[in-house]
């Protein structure tokens, strides 16, 4: 089972002013090919598919761990988006055609279809697919499409990062890309047990370390790229049979930390009488409040 927090990864910067392309552009590390959807329901079907749970357990724990840190990511990559919604439009009567900036967008469905927010998407529009999941029971197949989906996902990380000088999404991409590292030296070390390849000699890739993403080294600075989380007060704890020793590109010595992160408030979005979001008016939402008062 899951247990939810309502708290997010990091904090997030909230902006004065959005960027609606830079919001496209997000929307790619969500639900493009190598996106945070991907990397979830990947792992999260391996996990829920994988055989001889008690025999291999250390590579289970850290498939299923992972998995739960991944809906954390998906949440993070999506309060970006929604948070770079900021200021785009304006209330007005539908005749001033308060959504007009719309049109220079280069995702229209983030006006049309989602009320400026978050959608399983790319960042064209089109839809995630599932055919993106690989759960091929093979467990060294397995972990090498995991390590090639983290991979990916570092190269379009670094291109969105390059992309848009926006503080939100910036902040967002470094803090991922310490953590995707993370993830794809996992899988690296998993394979090195699995196979006796010395994986980990391939990190980086791209070559370029996230030293140089400044959004990105405070949380190396914070170790971020040494640490896995068991996302459980009692379970998963073999992980640190795979996540041990050094890591290659730092000598600094791995760990476990049992549990999730401390996190940061979660961001509260406000209406968009535009986009009729939440599309309560003021004495609908008295009429609401009274109804579940009196259902106390």
């Amino acid at each position: 089972m899951f247990k939810r927090v309502n708290r997010l990864a990091i904090q997030l910067p909230v902006p004065e002013h959005g960027d609606a392309n830079a919001a496209a552009a997000v929307q790619n590390l969500l639900g493009g090919k190598f996106g945070e959807m991907s990397t979830l329901n990947n792992y999260m079907f391996q996990s829920f598919n994988f055989r001889c749970k008690k025999k291999l357990k250390p590579f289970y724990d850290l498939v299923a761990s992972i998995t739960a840190e991944e809906f954390g990511h998906v949440e993070l990559v999506s309060t970006t988006i929604n948070l770079l919604s900021t200021g785009l439009t304006h209330p007005g009567d539908p005749d001033s055609t308060p959504l007009r900036r719309g049109l220079k967008a280069h995702n229209l469905q983030y006006f049309i279809a989602t009320a400026q927010t978050s959608f399983p998407m790319d960042s064209m529009g089109n839809p995630w697919n599932g055919s993106f999941v690989h759960s091929s029971g093979n467990l060294i197949e397995d972990m090498l499409h995991n390590f090639f989906l983290e991979v990916g996902a570092r190269t379009q990380k670094m291109r969105v990062y390059e992309m848009t000088d926006h503080p939100t999404a910036r902040e967002m991409i470094g803090y991922l890309l310490v953590r995707g590292g993370t993830h794809a030296l996992a899988y690296a070390k998993a394979l090195e047990i699995l196979t006796g390849v010395y994986i980990p000699d391939m990190i980086p890739i791209p070559s370029l370390d996230n030293s140089h993403f400044d959004h990105a080294r405070k949380y190396m600075e914070q170790g971020l790229h040494n640490v896995l989380f068991t996302w459980s007060s009692k379970d998963y704890r073999d992980i640190d049979k795979i996540w041990k020793g050094t890591n290659p590109e730092t000598g600094e010595r791995l760990c476990v930390v049992v549990g999730r992160p401390e996190g940061a408030p979660m961001p509260d979005l406000e209406s968009l009488p535009e986009e009729f979001a939440p599309g309560l008016t003021k004495d609908h939402y008295l009429q609401v409040l009274k109804r579940l008062k009196a259902s106390m």
